[in-house]
């Protein structure tokens, strides 16, 4: 199971992981040992996310995820398979994450008729301390 947090966990059955040669520096042993990490999970087949937050994980990523309604993340930061499983689901975590709790609703707030009238004081008094510094015409 991965578990993003108290109330949502995804089990690891629905996550199809496929594994490739990873490029960069690992010396002759990156040539025969794959690293890369593929991991592809169907968000729009899931049971297990919320709908709200279905809906808000689809809109935000919708440019990763495919026609399918899969996202694809890969990791090769390591270089043994064992620890890029572990980033490419940590990665997912964190996505799910960043999405989890809804976003506060801005409430308009109407300003005091005292607020408008200090601010108009001030600009008042803005103003007036402009005017004795210019010069006087005679």
């Amino acid at each position: 199971m991965l578990q993003v947090n108290s109330k949502i966990s995804i089990p690891l059955r629905e996550i199809k992981f496929t594994f490739t040669r990873s490029s960069g520096p690992g010396g002759q042993n990156v040539n025969k040992v794959n690293t890369r990490v593929q991991l592809r999970w169907n968000v729009t087949k899931t049971e297990h996310l919320p709908p709200a937050v279905k809906a808000r994980f689809l809109k935000k990523y919708q440019r990763r995820i495919t026609g399918q309604g899969e996202i694809i993340l890969a990791s090769q930061r390591f270089r043994d398979q064992g620890r890029n499983v572990a980033d490419a689901l940590n990665k997912l975590r964190e996505m799910i994450l960043s999405i989890a709790t809804p976003p506060k609703i801005r409430k308009t707030v109407k300003v005091s008729r005292r607020a408008k009238q200090r601010r108009l004081n001030n600009k008042k008094k803005h103003s007036e301390k402009k005017q004795q510094r210019r010069r006087i015409d005679e």
